[in-house]
């Protein structure tokens, strides 16, 4: 009898501990879903509310997926991460601070898909890369932010992709980007812009070397309607390289902008058209553009085709 009451005090022991592992263990995929529940363990049937309360049950390089429409809110992103909410109305609303901030290691990746991020005309920025190593934007819509709709400004070397994204009315009235790519000090951001709409923003697409170096190619992209300059590339003790391909640039203050520095634009079988100035400072030409219907046309210098 002594021999079976201390086998069922060591069970009774024991399992408790075995109840208590699962809820600390972070799953690979978690879910959030509009009637969810930020105490629940963010599983397929028992999802959380927000992004924020499914990040801390996600494993690293894990993924949170959406399973109905909602708003999921802000959330800082320090591992690597994938939040995929494709097909749905998936919601970030912020006032007055950013959307999705991406403060990883060197070595991390952040991934976002299908994101309607409204910044309501008082949220900072959109989406704020302040470190990591690389950033995928795909099948978002950012608006209404008072800084930027995206802003890279991670230091050291790190890349991005932004595809099929739309960026609408961030900035702030002179200062501020639908994209504005801007390393810390010494490091250098290379990355592609591919088929994004960049519209009536302060700019449109910026490249800011003025600490860091900018390595940019803007594809099948449109920049239209913003207040200052659709694309724009400027420098300071960093270089900024932008190539442009296939691009509209309309109806802006300037269509495609050299603000100064070492920067070299080149561009080819683009759109520059109805613009107050259509290209302003050193760009560079494939000959292959259409230039032209601008208050100020400008003018670009030849590159040889090779």
């Amino acid at each position: 009898m002594r021999r079976i009451a201390l086998v069922a005090l060591a069970v009774g022991l024991f399992l408790p501990i075995l109840a208590s592992a699962p809820a600390n263990a972070q799953a690979t995929r978690t879910w959030v879903s509009g009637v969810g529940d930020d105490a629940n363990p963010c599983s397929r049937t028992a999802p959380c509310k927000t992004f924020a309360g499914a990040i801390s049950k996600t494993a690293a390089a894990g993924e949170i997926n959406c399973i109905d429409p909602g708003g999921f809110g802000a959330v800082t992103v320090v591992k690597s991460m994938t939040i995929s909410c494709e097909g749905l109305s998936a919601g970030v609303l912020v006032s007055g601070t950013n959307g999705i901030i991406f403060n990883g290691a060197a070595t991390d990746y952040l991934v976002l898909k299908g994101l309607d991020i409204e910044g309501l005309g008082t949220g900072l920025n959109g989406i704020r890369f302040l470190a990591g190593g690389f950033l995928h934007v795909e099948d978002c819509v950012i608006r209404r932010f008072t800084g930027n709709g995206i802003l890279i400004e991670a230091g050291g070397t790190s890349g991005f992709e932004i595809t099929r994204t739309t960026l609408f009315s961030n900035g702030n009235g002179s200062t501020g980007a639908g994209i504005r790519i801007a390393p810390a000090a010494g490091g250098t951001s290379k990355g592609v812009v591919n088929r994004v709409v960049a519209d009536r923003n302060t700019f449109g697409i910026a490249a800011d070397a003025s600490g860091g170096s900018v390595n940019l190619n803007i594809d099948d992209s449109s920049a239209t309607s913003n207040i200052l300059a659709g694309i724009i590339g400027v420098a300071g003790s960093g270089t900024a390289n932008v190539m442009v391909m296939r691009a509209t640039a309309s109806n802006n203050a300037t269509g495609i902008q050299n603000a100064g520095g070492t920067t070299n634009i080149r561009v080819g079988s683009s759109a520059i058209q109805g613009n107050a100035t259509g290209v302003s400072g050193g760009v560079s030409s494939y000959t292959t553009n259409q230039l032209n219907g601008n208050g100020t046309d400008g003018t670009m210098s030849g590159i040889p085709l090779k």
